[in-house]
C-alpha cells in the first residue's frame, strides 16, 4: 500500500502539470476529460486507499482499479511511472511507435486491469471481479472510476442493479460527475440531477465530495472502504472538465477540443514559476 503521508494536494498539482506536458508530445490524447479525474487518482494512488505492489501489478493480493472512462485517465501515466510500475522513460513515447503508452489505456500498461475503449462497460466488469472475490472469501476491494457521461449507457444501470442485489459492499464506485459529455453538457442530454439519491433508490451507499479536494476525496473514499454492510458503495466527485486550462475549463464541446501549443507552454512556465 502507497504511504499516506505524501503532500496530496502537492502532487495533484504536480500530475496536471505533467498531464499538460504529455498533451503537449501527444496532442491526439483527450486533455479535458483527463484533467477533472486528476484528484480522484491521486487520492486513490497515493492517499493509501488502494493496496497495490507497484513492481508486480497483478499481485494476487491487490485491490482492483477498473478505469472505465480510460480516454480520461492520460493523467494516470505520470502517476502509475512515478509509482515505478513503468519506466519514466515511457511517457516521451505515449502514442509513439514502439511506446506502451496509447491514446486509449489498454491492459499491455502494467497499472490497467482492462481494456478502456468502449464506454460504460467498466462497472460491469467491477461487479463481476467484486463478486467473484467475494464468493473465493478475499478480502480485496474493487473501484471504478467512470465519467457521469457514460452514465447514460443502460449497462451501466444493469451493473447498479446487480450489484445491489448480491450485496457487493467490496464494490466501490467513483463518478467523475464533470457535468460534459462528448457532445454537450449532460444535463442537455439526459440529466443527472440527483444521482446520490438515484444511486440510494437502487441500494448503494452513497456520499458526494468536491472532486477537486483531493484530501476531501481520499478521506470519503477511506470512510467508504472501512464501511461492510452488504451495500456496494458510490463517490459522487463533482468536478470541472478541462479545469485550469482557459477556454477548456467547462466548455461544453471540451470532450473534442486541444488546447493550442502556445497556451500550453504558457500554462507549464506559469507553473514552474510557481
Amino acid at each position: 500500500m502507497i504511504s499516506n503521508s505524501v503532500n496530496l494536494p502537492d502532487k495533484a498539482k504536480w500530475v496536471w502539470r505533467e498531464t499538460l506536458s504529455v498533451h503537449r508530445r501527444a496532442p491526439e490524447t483527450r486533455i479535458a476529460s483527463s484533467l477533472s479525474s486528476i484528484e480522484i487518482f491521486v487520492a486513490l494512488y497515493y492517499g493509501g486507499v488502494l493496496n497495490i505492489h507497484p513492481t508486480d501489478p497483478r499481485w494476487d493480493g491487490r485491490d482492483r482499479c477498473v478505469i472505465s472512462k480510460g480516454h480520461g485517465s492520460i493523467c494516470m501515466y505520470p502517476i502509475l511511472a512515478d509509482l515505478g510500475f513503468f519506466p519514466a522513460a515511457e511517457l516521451d513515447r505515449v502514442c509513439k511507435a514502439g511506446g506502451i503508452l496509447g491514446g486509449i489505456p489498454d491492459p499491455i500498461i502494467p497499472g490497467y486491469e482492462t481494456v478502456n475503449g468502449s464506454l460504460g462497460h467498466g462497472l460491469g466488469v467491477g461487479a463481476g471481479m467484486a463478486l467473484g472475490l467475494k464468493r473465493g472469501g478475499s478480502k480485496q476491494r474493487v473501484f471504478v472510476v467512470c465519467g457521469d457521461g457514460e452514465l447514460h449507457e443502460g449497462a451501466n444501470w444493469e451493473a447498479i442493479m446487480f450489484a445491489s442485489q448480491h450485496e457487493l459492499d467490496n464494490l466501490h464506485l467513483i463518478v467523475d460527475n464533470n457535468s460534459i459529455a462528448m457532445l454537450g453538457f449532460t444535463d442537455d442530454i439526459v440529466s443527472h440531477a440527483g444521482l446520490v439519491k438515484r444511486l440510494e433508490a437502487f441500494g448503494w451507499q452513497c456520499l458526494e465530495v468536491d472532486g477537486h479536494d483531493v484530501l476531501a476525496v481520499q478521506e470519503q473514499l477511506l470512510s467508504l472502504k472501512a464501511i461492510s454492510n452488504g451495500r456496494p458503495k458510490a463517490l459522487v466527485a463533482r468536478t470541472l472538465k478541462g479545469r485550469g486550462v482557459p477556454g477548456l475549463e467547462n466548455e461544453a464541446l471540451s470532450h473534442i477540443m486541444a488546447p493550442k501549443a502556445e497556451l500550453l507552454e504558457e500554462l507549464l512556465k506559469a507553473s514552474d514559476e510557481r
